[in-house]
């Protein structure tokens, strides 16, 4: 059998692929246009003739075209022909298949997963010369300290952000602690794809104040998180009092786990804290002190899911706190909190339902605003305000 070729489209943009009997032989992401596309993927497999794709060769681009819509999968049982390739190249590949949606890896990391401890370079240059990216999933390989390092596809690292936002990493725009502007994607975008697969939430959109949420500053995930705790079942101004009497306790107002886990519990009482909060606080302390608590440079390169399985170790911390931080705090555009009151009275009134929707019927509902559900969620907010007659500033 000759090697064929077919062009496809994707959440990213037109890909290409071509296929021998043996499995995969080239994945090209989108160049500029389809004809850029098509002369790059010929050029790799020269003699390789268009063709519609059928049995394996069909089963892999409907896989990689439900991957990049968000049905996320590991790929795994796709069939790459890697025949002629370098042994060592073969290593690293199968070793980066391993490496799940959602999670990232280090250059040296990988090195060791592939059995060649101190091979780094190597690696990087295996790496810039896979033959089928998302498959083998080159952008899920960030440089040291959590960077997108460089991807050679069209778009460069903007490619790379966008196929790691939509298995829910969200790589740090900046230095950690800084104030970023808002969620991290093209508003534009996000809101033609919500008015496109949701018509009656486009209907919202157009009635309600444009987003423009912009995010809290977060030294720390330690610090966001206490904050979180001492402000659960409380108004707003009572426990930002509460907040300021327990960072007037130390030195300089910071707040530290080091400090927290000293702290004696005469103290943080009197500071207004109830038993339930104190204990929540000092289980943070000790877990951020033992690193099951990621610092925020980390979580910018963790999955929205990854987040939430760590956080909810903490007592008094659940999900729809992991939700909000992950809204408010990382700016991540995917995020749904289906327990939340607000969002679950916003859908009732903007869908004209008799009832408020279960989390489970609002989750299902969701799946049509991927991957843009946090704006989903911020114009269900919307919509219960504009049902009371409220106005709102945008900020969420």
């Amino acid at each position: 059998m000759s090697p064929a070729f077919a062009l496809f489209d994707t959440a990213i943009g037109r890909c290409g692929a071509a296929w021998s009997e043996r499995g995969l032989l080239w994945v090209q992401l989108p160049e500029a246009d389809d004809q850029a596309t098509r002369r790059k993927l010929q050029s790799r497999v020269p003699g390789a003739s268009e063709q519609r794709p059928r049995g394996d060769a069909k089963r892999a681009i409907d896989a990689m075209r439900a991957h990049l819509q968000g049905e996320l999968s590991p790929l795994l049982d796709l069939p790459f022909d890697d025949a002629g390739l370098p042994a060592f190249h073969r290593r690293v590949y199968d070793a980066l298949r391993r490496v799940r949606p959602g999670e990232t890896v280090g250059y040296g990391e990988l090195a060791v997963l592939a059995g060649s401890p101190g091979a780094a370079r190597a690696v990087g240059q295996a790496v810039g010369k896979n033959p089928v990216p998302i498959v083998v999933p080159c952008h899920r390989v960030l440089a040291a300290g959590g960077k997108p390092g460089g991807f050679s596809a069209h778009g460069g690292v903007d490619t790379k952000r966008r196929m790691l936002a939509i298995e829910g990493v969200m790589l740090a725009p900046a230095r950690a602690g800084k104030r970023r502007k808002g969620l991290a994607c093209d508003l534009d975008e996000a809101l033609a794809h919500l008015r496109k697969t949701d018509p009656k939430l486009g209907a919202v959109i157009d009635r309600a104040v444009a987003p423009a949420m912009r995010l809290d500053a977060t030294e720390s995930t330690f610090q966001a998180l206490a904050q979180s705790i001492v402000y659960q079942q409380l108004s707003g101004k009572a426990a930002a009092t509460i907040y300021g009497r327990l960072r007037d306790l130390f030195p300089r107002r910071k707040l530290t786990p080091e400090r927290l886990r000293d702290a004696k519990d005469e103290a943080l009482r009197g500071a207004g804290l109830s038993r339930g909060k104190t204990l929540a606080l000092r289980d943070l302390a000790t877990r951020t002190l033992a690193g099951t608590v990621p610092d925020v440079e980390r979580l910018h390169t963790m999955s929205d899911d990854a987040i939430v399985d760590r956080l909810v170790q903490v007592r008094g911390i659940g999900r729809w706190t992991v939700q909000m931080l992950l809204i408010f705090r990382l700016g991540r555009p995917d995020v749904l909190p289906i327990d939340d009151y607000g969002v679950r009275a916003g859908f009732q009134k903007a869908y004209g339902k008799r009832k408020m929707p279960t989390p489970r019927e609002l989750a299902r509902h969701g799946e049509r605003w991927k991957p843009f559900r946090t704006l989903g969620a911020w114009y269900m907010w919307r919509a219960l305000e504009l049902s009371r007659g409220e106005k709102s500033d945008g900020r969420g």
